[in-house]
């Protein structure tokens, strides 16, 4: 299962299929590569958090890089390349590392952090951090849908019609009023997770399918 919209692109419409957040879910990958095969669409973008995770990063990424598609950093690719004491989950650090060779490692860490595909904006948290959620606002009591105006000062600079996130794992568009379309395609291969930061909070996507 993918999420693929209709544009233009220098002139004529295209259709385009948009991916985030495999996190090392290769299995998960394969399915949605084959969708995009049975639909014959050539032009994939993906927003990054490739391999981050205890499950299968060095068949993940060997896909990435053998398959042509626009792809952008995630916080958990740059997460990589931080020091031990400041890189998060121990664990899934130090086995995802462990899985890349020297190649994979340099071709993770020279992704930019953004990227402009025709008149789409390609981001993975927001235009300038990786690690912030754009659409989704997290409370003490619970997890909404970030409010227009917020929306709005995340863009600020940004001229595009189309923009498009990651890094919640949740499926979502949004409409903004001066008729801009926003998309979150959800999670490849992490359907649901849960995180502390700036509160305890659970993020799923409500269906186990790969998006």
């Amino acid at each position: 299962m993918g999420d693929f919209r209709r544009h233009r692109i220098g002139g004529s419409v295209t259709t385009i299929a948009v991916m985030a957040d495999i996190h090392g879910n290769s299995w998960a990958l394969d399915a949605v590569l084959a969708d995009i095969k049975r639909r014959a669409i050539t032009t994939i973008i993906n927003l990054g958090d490739h391999v981050y995770g205890p499950i299968n990063p060095a068949a993940t990424i060997q896909r990435v890089m053998s398959t042509p598609m626009i792809n952008i950093s995630g916080n958990e690719d740059r997460c990589l390349f931080l020091p031990e004491n400041e890189a998060g989950n121990f664990s899934s650090y130090h086995f995802t590392r462990s899985q890349l060779n020297t190649e994979q490692l340099a071709w993770l860490e020279t992704l930019p952090q953004i990227a402009l595909v025709g008149d789409i904006f390609c981001c993975h948290g927001t235009p300038e951090s990786d690690t912030t959620y754009m659409l989704e606002t997290v409370r003490q009591n619970g997890v909404s849908l970030t409010s227009t105006t917020r929306i709005q000062e995340f863009l600020q600079g940004i001229t595009q019609p189309v923009i498009v996130c990651g890094h919640t794992h949740i499926p979502r568009t949004v409409w903004l009023p001066d008729g801009r379309l926003m998309l979150n395609p959800g999670s490849v291969g992490l359907p649901a997770y849960d995180d502390d930061q700036p509160y305890p909070h659970v993020m799923e996507a409500g269906s186990p399918h790969a998006r």
